[in-house]
Parts: C-alpha cells; sequence; structure tokens
C-alpha cells in the first residue's frame, strides 16, 4: 500500500487541482488497489492439470476454475501442491481454491464448499474390444464368476462393487495388482488382462496419449461416481464469494462450456 501524503495549506495548487492529481495517481498502475487475485491449485494429474512442454499448465480443471473466476473479475495465481500439502495451505489461508475435494466433517471446520454443482468424477471399466465382446457386462458384479482378469493399483479405492468382489478369494487371484497405471493400460493393450477401472476422463486422455484408442474401449459400467466439490478456504474468503463462484461454475455447465473444456483434452485428435 502506498500513502501519498500531501500538505494542502502550503500548496501552491488549488483544492479541486490537488483531488484532480490524486485521482489521476490512483489510475496509474501499480498505486491503484489489485483487483480481486485467487490462488488455485494445480498438480501433475493429468488431464485434470499439467505441464506443458513450453511451461504453461493447462488440463480440465485449471481451464474450467479459470473461466469461473474470470466471470467474477478474478485473475488466476497458480500453486503447484500435493494433495496433502493444499488442504494444510486452504486451513492457512494461503491457498484460495481447491479442486476436486471431497467434502468431510475436518475440512468443513476451515472450507467452504461449492456443493455438488460439475458432473460427478465416474469411475468406470475399460476393456480390451476383444473382452467387451466376451463380457457385456453392465455390471461390475456380473464379472465375478467368470474368468475375467482385473488390473488394479495398489492402494487405491474403487468403490463398493471393488470391494465386494475383492472379498471373493478365486476373483482377488485373477486381479494384477501394480503401482503405475500406465502399465496397466500397457498390459491391456497387449491382452494380459481384461479391464482396468479408472477415471473417465483420467482414461480417455492416458489411452489416447499412449495411442492405444483402438484396443481400450471405455465400457457403460459405472464402478462408482462420488461427486467431488471445490473447497475453497474460509479464511481468505467470504462466504458471498463462495456462492458467487458456485453460480460461476454452474453457468458454465449450462450453456456448454465445461463439457467443450472436458472434450478438448479426452476426444481424440481425429475426431475433433
Amino acid at each position: 500500500m502506498i500513502l501519498i501524503a500531501v500538505d494542502i495549506r502550503r500548496s501552491l495548487l488549488p483544492r479541486h487541482c490537488l483531488l484532480l492529481a490524486l485521482l489521476l495517481l490512483a489510475c496509474v498502475p501499480g498505486l491503484a488497489l489489485a483487483a480481486c487475485e485467487k490462488t488455485l491449485r494445480w498438480d501433475d494429474d493429468p488431464p485434470f492439470s499439467m505441464q506443458t512442454a513450453d511451461g504453461a499448465v493447462v488440463g480440465i480443471s485449471i481451464e474450467v476454475n479459470r473461466a469461473a473466476l474470470a466471470r467474477l473479475g478474478c485473475q488466476t495465481k497458480l500453486r503447484k501442491l500435493p494433495w496433502a500439502r493444499a488442504l494444510k495451505e486452504l486451513e492457512l489461508g494461503r491457498l484460495d481454491i481447491l479442486p476436486g475435494a471431497f467434502r468431510r466433517p475436518e475440512r468443513e471446520a476451515y472450507a467452504h464448499f461449492s456443493g455438488p454443482v460439475l458432473p460427478p468424477s465416474r469411475n468406470i471399466l475399460f476393456m480390451h474390444t476383444q473382452a467387451l465382446q466376451r463380457w457385456p457386462a453392465t455390471r461390475l458384479l456380473e464379472l465375478q464368476h467368470s474368468e475375467f482378469r482385473l488390473g488394479a493399483q495398489v492402494n487405491v479405492a474403487y468403490g463398493a462393487d471393488y470391494e465386494q468382489l475383492m472379498n471373493d478369494p478365486a476373483f482377488a487371484a485373477r486381479v494384477v495388482m501394480v503401482v503405475n497405471r500406465g502399465n496397466l493400460w500397457r498390459m491391456l493393450g497387449k491382452g494380459r488382462i481384461d479391464g482396468v477401472i479408472a477415471d473417465e476422463h483420467s482414461g480417455a486422455y492416458e489411452i489416447q496419449q499412449l495411442g492405444l484408442g483402438e484396443q481400450i474401449k471405455a465400457t457403460a459400467v459405472v464402478v462408482s461416481s462420488d461427486s467431488a466439490e471445490v473447497a475453497i478456504s474460509k479464511r481468505s474468503t467470504q462466504a458471498d464469494f463462495v456462492q458467487a463462484y458456485s453460480d460461476a461454475l454452474r453457468e458454465l455447465v449450462v450453456d456448454g462450456s465445461y463439457e467443450r473444456i472436458v472434450q478438448r483434452y479426452v476426444m481424440p485428435q481425429g475426431d475433433r
């Protein structure tokens, strides 16, 4: 903040000239009060947030939240943070906006939540084309007593149906557990496993990047569909802004902007 002291009694300028001078100073860049600026968390999580070769940060979550902030006349300042650190920064008021957060009682102590405005992030089953012809399932539980081979990531929760199947020793014995999902896609592309569970947008993006779109297809089997929200720091943000932000996100969904952003990242290049 810049303070400008003026002794009107000693000035040779008329009072109205002084007022005009102060008004002009206020319009000089850097002297006026800063416009609305909000910090937004990102991390390496394609296609939701990621950094391109030229250093730009892009992704579904980045574009959607930037667009919502722009509709409120706010600038976006990005902060790269791992998830646990982002929650702490949100609590301290050093991070304003954290997309993709699930509402929890302990988080509601320090964060406002947007509500389930954006479409839910669904975990779906992706299958090899040959497996899809063999097992045209509509629900994961239908595969329990088949020879279906599932690939899964270590320490990842996929929902109630998956947990029920993993309690069946015969099914669990056919599940291939790995740390990196990229390895699962490669195994699926070679037919070494029959299916992989993944977020529908992440899966579509990763399959496209690996060039496996002909071998691997998304199915109609929804494994879980929990609704994540946008968490907004109580310490740095007023409740009326949260409502305006939720309304801006809702407008992006209603006018089709949200879906257009999503399709830019998940639609194969040749179909655009």
